[in-house]
């Protein structure tokens, strides 16, 4: 039987010991939790936006037509001329974007044809609308384009932050996410914030990664210069604060304590 002090003592040692148990739960870790386990689901992908051009787009355009020399000058804009200062050794060549810039007017600027709007559209209408444009010049002209600075950054409690190239006319959060390295162990699954940038606004959407809602959003899909930011959770925190890191250490010595006293 314990005397009445320390049985208040001891008491006390067991509830902070239970405060101080707070971490991550195991129920905040699973991703699509609203799933049926024991059945399959089927639905129609209503959301599957359409990769749009933008101010500040780069495009790589190749243009061929049954006189090659005619179709040459129409594809200088895909030389040097976007190119810039030679790399220096923290940089990679592989990443530097040659092509046509989209002014702050949405066009871009081809020789002979002039100017020419691209902003809004598809990666096909832009090309159908060059084509269309070249007829004039080239018999028979067949273009090609690409997005060739297509990103987005992933920030926050993931494992390899960063900015990373998009080589596709399609990107999704769980790709960028998985990109990244996927979200830590501590990262908060249920708030993870995309800022887009389009058409003159800035917008900001909360998507939770538990939800099976997060593949019919409108933002599911990602556009260029799309961000992610994970937001870390008090676990996080509590592994870097020195006061957190020394709190266990006092606590199992306390409780040693509490074991001892017990005894007598």
């Amino acid at each position: 039987m314990l005397y009445k002090p320390m049985r208040k003592f001891f008491y006390l040692i067991v509830a902070v010991l239970f405060m101080s148990s707070c971490g991550v739960k195991y129920k905040s870790v699973p991703y699509f939790t609203d799933l049926p386990i024991d059945s399959t689901l089927q639905e129609k992908i209503l959301n599957q936006t359409i990769l749009t051009i933008q101010k500040n787009d780069i495009l790589a355009i190749t243009v061929s037509s049954l006189n090659p020399e005619a179709s040459a000058i129409f594809n200088m804009g895909n030389t040097s001329s976007l190119q810039g200062p030679t790399p220096t050794a923290n940089i990679n060549p592989a990443n530097t974007a040659n092509g046509f810039l989209v002014d702050n007017e949405g066009a871009i600027q081809l020789p002979l044809v002039g100017s020419v709007k691209l902003e809004g559209l598809s990666i096909t209408e832009a090309r159908k609308s060059i084509q269309a444009k070249l007829v004039t010049y080239l018999k028979e002209p067949v273009v090609s384009l690409r997005l060739v600075n297509f990103r987005v950054s992933v920030l926050g409690d993931v494992a390899r932050p960063g900015v990373f190239p998009i080589t596709s006319e399609r990107a999704t959060v769980t790709e960028a996410l998985g990109m990244a390295g996927d979200l830590s162990i501590t990262a908060v699954r249920n708030n993870v914030l995309l800022i887009r940038e389009q058409n003159g606004q800035r917008q900001y959407a909360r998507l939770n990664m538990q939800s099976k809602d997060l593949l019919n959003s409108p933002y599911y899909y990602l556009q260029n210069n799309d961000v992610l930011y994970v937001q870390p959770g008090n676990a996080k925190y509590a592994s870097v604060d020195s006061s957190y890191r020394n709190v266990s250490i006092v606590l199992s010595a306390l409780s040693v304590i509490a074991l001892i006293i017990s005894r007598f």
